[in-house]
C-alpha cells in the first residue's frame, strides 16, 4: 500500500516575509523526492479545509474568530515576535489542518499505510487559545481528535521529535489518558517549556545542546518506546520537525538523515505491533533547505523499510 502525500498550493503561498519558516521549504522537499524517485509512488492528495466543529474542538472558538477578524486582506499583520499573518496564511492553515484529518480518514479506511502531510503553517506551538512560535492551528492534535471522535478510537500516541519542545500539543493533550505524548527536544530552548510537566500521559525527554545521534536514540530507547509499548496505540502520529539536524543553525543538536530514518522505523515498528501499521505524520519545523529536503527523503523511505 502506498504512502499518502498531502499538501496545497495555499501552503506555500503562506508567507511571512524574510522568515526561517518560508514557502521554499515545501518547495525544495518536492523537488527532492522527484529526484530520488519518491514521488513517482506517493499517493498524492490535495488538502481539504479542516471541518470547524472539528477545529472547535481543538481551540477556543473566541481564538478562531480573533483570528478571523484579524487576518489581513493586504500585507502582513503580526501574531507574536516570530508570527505573522498575510492574505493566505489564514487558508493556508485551514489546509494545513484539513490536510491531517484527511491523513487520518486514509489510514484509517486503509486507502494508505501511513500519511505524511507537506503542510505550513506547522502546528505543534499553537496553544488551545493562542498562535506561537510560526504555528496557527495544532495540526496533530486535529489529527488525534479527528482520529478519536471520528473512528472511536481509544488510544492515540503523538511523537514529536523537533528541536523544540512541542508546548501546544502539550497543553491540549495532558491528562487525557486517551492521548500518549512523548518528545524529545533541546533544552534549555524556546519555548522554554517541557522540563516540568508531570501529567502522566506526557514523556517529554530534554537534550542538552550539543546532543547527536546516540544521545536522541538512547533517550527514545529508554523514555519512548517502552511506554509505547505499554500503551498500544491504536494510531501514531507524528510532528515531524527536522530542526534538530546538524546543519540547522537555528538549534544546537547534532542529528543527521540516518537518526531520523532509523526513530521513523522504531515508530513504524510499534504501529505494526499495535496500530495496523498506520501512520500519520506532519510537517514541523526543519529550517535549512537541503538538510529538511534529505531528511524528510530518509522519514519517507523509512516508511517503505528502507534505511
Amino acid at each position: 500500500m502506498t504512502i499518502a502525500y498531502i499538501t496545497h498550493p495555499e501552503c506555500s503561498r503562506h508567507d511571512m516575509g524574510p522568515h526561517p519558516e518560508q514557502p521554499a521549504r515545501l518547495r525544495v522537499i518536492a523537488d527532492r523526492l522527484i529526484a530520488c524517485g519518491l514521488d513517482a509512488v506517493l499517493q498524492h492528495h490535495c488538502a481539504p479545509e479542516v471541518d470547524r466543529a472539528l477545529l472547535e474542538q481543538i481551540h477556543d472558538p473566541a481564538y478562531l474568530a480573533r483570528l478571523e477578524r484579524t487576518a489581513p486582506s493586504a500585507g502582513h499583520i503580526q501574531l507574536d515576535p516570530d508570527t505573522s499573518m498575510n492574505a493566505h496564511t489564514l487558508s493556508a492553515a485551514l489546509r494545513a489542518a484539513g490536510a491531517n484529518q484527511l491523513a487520518v480518514d486514509l489510514v484509517m479506511q486503509d486507502k494508505a499505510a501511513q500519511a505524511f502531510c507537506a503542510v505550513r503553517p506547522p502546528g505543534h506551538h499553537a496553544e488551545r487559545s493562542c498562535a506561537m512560535g510560526f504555528c496557527l492551528f495544532n495540526n496533530i492534535t486535529v489529527a488525534a481528535h479527528h482520529a478519536i471522535r471520528a473512528y472511536g478510537l481509544e488510544r492515540v500516541a503523538i511523537v514529536d521529535f523537533d528541536v523544540h519542545h512541542g508546548n501546544g500539543t502539550e497543553d491540549i493533550v495532558r491528562d487525557d489518558e486517551r492521548i500518549l505524548f512523548c518528545s524529545t527536544f533541546q533544552h534549555p530552548f524556546y519555548p522554554h517549556s517541557g522540563n516540568d510537566c508531570e501529567a502522566p500521559n506526557v514523556i517529554n525527554t530534554p537534550l542538552p545542546v550539543g546532543s547527536g545521534g546516540a544521545a536522541f536514540r538512547a533517550a527514545i530507547e529508554q523514555n519512548w518506546l517502552p511506554r509505547l509499548a505499554d500503551f498500544q496505540p491504536q494510531l501514531l502520529l507524528v510532528s515531524a520537525g527536522f530542526d534538530a539536524h546538524q546543519a540547522d543553525e537555528m538549534a544546537g543538536l547534532n542529528l543527521v538523515e540516518a537518526d531520523y530514518a532509523w526513530v521513523t522505523r522504531r515508530i513504524c515498528e510499534q504501529a505494526d505491533r499495535s496500530a495496523g501499521g498506520r501512520v500519520v505524520s506532519s510537517l514541523e519545523g526543519g529550517y535549512d533547505l537541503q538538510a529538511l529536503a534529505r531528511s524528510v527523503e530518509a522519514h519517507l523511505k523509512a516508511f517503505h523499510g528502507e534505511n
